[in-house]
C-alpha cells in the first residue's frame, strides 16, 4: 500500500516512534495524519508540525478508542492505515501487582483488540485497510527483567498473526513493528540494558522501515535485522537459547523500567 492520499491514524503519537511515523507518513503526503495520545499537548504539537489532527485518547479505555475512529470516519474519512503504536514498559516477574499487569495487558494487547474489533467491519465493507501493530523484538524473542513486557509482547505479535491469517481474504493487510531497543521516553536512562545490545536506534529509521514494510505488504517489520538471526537460533535450538537468555539474565536481570 502506498501512503499518499491515506487517512492515517497512529496511536502513541506524542514521541518516539509514534512521531516519526506522523512526520513520516506525512513527507509521504498522506491525506490526513490522526496524532492520538493520552498527553494532549503532546499529540497537538505533533500534529501541529504537519497540519495533521490531534486527538486525546487513552488507548487503555475500549470506549475512547471507538470514540476516536467513529469520529475520525464521519468528520475526516475512512482510515486506510491505523498504526495501533502506544505502549508501557512494567519491570519485574511474577511479583507484579495484578493492577500493573491489567493495565500493561489492556495498552500493550487490548487496545490492538479494540481498534481491530471496531475497524474490521469498515474495513471489509469498502474492500479493505491496513492495520500495523507495534510490538517489539520481545515479542519474538522475550525480556530480560521484564515479564509483563516480554508476555504482552508476544501476545501482540501472536494477535496479529491471527488477524493476518483470518481477515487476508477480506483484503485487510496486517504488519507487526519489532524493532528492539529505540531511542524514546521509555528507553531514556536505559542505554546499557540488554535491548540495546546492538545498538541504540533513533526513531526514524524505525518509521521509514514501517513505510517500506507497508509498501511491500508484508508482515514483519524488523529495524534491526539482527532479530532474524535470533529467531532462526531460538527455533533451531530452545535450550541452547534459553541457556543464552539466563546468562543475559546474570547480566540485564536488574533492569528497572
Amino acid at each position: 500500500m502506498e501512503i499518499k492520499d491515506k487517512i492515517i491514524v497512529v496511536t502513541g503519537a506524542a514521541s518516539g516512534i509514534g512521531k516519526a511515523m506522523c512526520v513520516r507518513y506525512a513527507a509521504e503526503a498522506a491525506k490526513a495524519v490522526i496524532c492520538v495520545d493520552r498527553d494532549a499537548a503532546g499529540a497537538k504539537a505533533t500534529a501541529n508540525d504537519m497540519n495533521g489532527h490531534a486527538y486525546t485518547v487513552d488507548v487503555a479505555v475500549e470506549s475512547e478508542i471507538t470514540a476516536m475512529i467513529d469520529h475520525v470516519e464521519a468528520n475526516i474519512g475512512p482510515i486506510d492505515l491505523f498504526c495501533s503504536n502506544a505502549g508501557i514498559s512494567v519491570a519485574g516477574g511474577v511479583e507484579v501487582q495484578n493492577v500493573d499487569w491489567q493495565r500493561i495487558w489492556d495498552i500493550n494487547v487490548m487496545s490492538h483488540v479494540w481498534a481491530a474489533r471496531h475497524l474490521v467491519p469498515l474495513m471489509s465493507e469498502r474492500g479493505g485497510g491496513y492495520l500495523l501493530n507495534t510490538s517489539s523484538a520481545a515479542g519474538l524473542l522475550n525480556q530480560v527483567g521484564s515479564a509483563p513486557y516480554g508476555v504482552t509482547k508476544h501476545a501482540a505479535v501472536g494477535l496479529a498473526e491471527w488477524m493476518a491469517m483470518t481477515y487476508g481474504d477480506q483484503g485487510i493487510k496486517v504488519s507487526v513493528l519489532c524493532p528492539q531497543a529505540v531511542r524514546t521516553e521509555m528507553t531514556k536512562g536505559h542505554e546499557d540494558h540488554v535491548a540495546a545490545i546492538d545498538g541504540m536506534m533513533e526513531p526514524e529509521p524505525v518509521a521509514e522501515a514501517c513505510v517500506q514494510t507497508i509498501r511491500a505488504e508484508t508482515f514483519l517489520v524488523l529495524p534491526h535485522p539482527e532479530v532474524i538471526g535470533y529467531m532462526r537460533a531460538k527455533t533451531e535450538n530452545y535450550d541452547r537459547w534459553i541457556g543464552g537468555m539466563r546468562k543475559l539474565n546474570r547480566k540485564y536481570g536488574g533492569f528497572d523500567a
